[in-house]
């Protein structure tokens, strides 16, 4: 086994999932707080090596499907560059390691780590194949790192967090179901049987409707008289059309360009959306610590 094998077994590129941690502290005003910020960064990568853990179960899980997928065939567990017996030791090493760190580092931490281990135990399990269910987990665990990022900071947990950050991942997830019944196409049951329980139709309209419903939350959020106290300013609202562009431009990939299988990916390359990503950083800044 390769260390280029080792390496891409642990998916370091989905890692940047894990930036939901660091919400928080950018919306606490603490981002310019060294402490703080080194102790989400300190939690950001304990929960990249738990995120590994998790991704190698799903994997072993996944094993016999992921043969038949024309891209997650080609991954070193399913293409046997990767021993299952390799993959089980670096899952259990690892997931026992970030782990025992993770409660080291803050107790409510290392139970908002327990959670998301043991919810993606569970999914891996069954949960995965339980049509809606499926796509409300991947999204419970984009808000648990939400929340594991308020908790290690004792920064309070707004409830606008957890509406806004559950709704994105929804969108990027009931997205990555579509585009894998496009890439599949019949036989997409085959691979994962819950597919065969969506349809581009039912999809389509679920979409639309957390869509809507992301924006709105947002643009809410802004607006709303307990986030002008708290930050003295209304000036968040001018961040809106970069939410507005990035979903555009997220759906125009996933519609017209057949993209969306991998979130982390499409963030990675796509120019566009990478200069609006910078660009509402770069806004939210101006607003909350000029």
């Amino acid at each position: 086994m390769s260390l280029r094998s080792l390496m891409a077994s642990l998916r370091p590129t989905q890692w940047l999932k894990n930036l939901f941690l660091f919400a928080a502290l950018i919306f606490s005003q603490n981002l310019l707080v060294f402490s703080k910020s080194f102790r989400v960064f300190y939690a950001f990568v304990l929960f990249c090596l738990l995120a590994s853990s998790v991704y190698l179960i799903n994997d072993l899980f996944d094993i016999r499907e992921d043969r038949k997928h024309p891209l997650k065939s080609k991954r070193p567990l399913p293409s046997g560059q990767l021993s299952r017996s390799g993959a089980l030791f670096l899952a259990i090493s690892l997931g026992a390691l970030s782990l025992g760190l993770s409660f080291r580092l803050h107790p409510q931490f290392g139970l908002v780590a327990l959670i998301y281990l043991v919810s993606n135990f569970a999914y891996s399990i069954y949960l995965k194949h339980v049509v809606i269910l499926d796509v409300m987990l991947v999204a419970f665990g984009f808000v648990l790192r939400a929340v594991a990022g308020a908790v290690v900071i004792e920064a309070e947990i707004s409830s606008w967090l957890l509406v806004c950050t559950t709704l994105i991942a929804l969108f990027l997830a009931l997205s990555k179901r579509r585009h894998e019944l496009s890439v599949l196409v019949e036989n997409s049951s085959g691979h994962r049987k819950v597919l065969g329980e969506y349809s581009h139709y039912f999809l389509d309209q679920m979409i639309a409707v957390v869509t809507a419903s992301t924006l709105m939350s947002y643009t809410l959020y802004t607006l709303s008289p307990e986030v002008a106290d708290k930050f003295g300013t209304t000036n968040l609202i001018f961040t809106v059309p970069f939410v507005l562009y990035g979903i555009f431009r997220y759906l125009y990939l996933v519609h017209q360009q057949d993209q969306g299988g991998s979130p982390t990916w499409v963030l990675l390359t796509d120019k566009p959306l990478l200069v609006d990503i910078f660009l509402w950083f770069l806004a939210v800044w101006l607003i909350l610590y000029q």
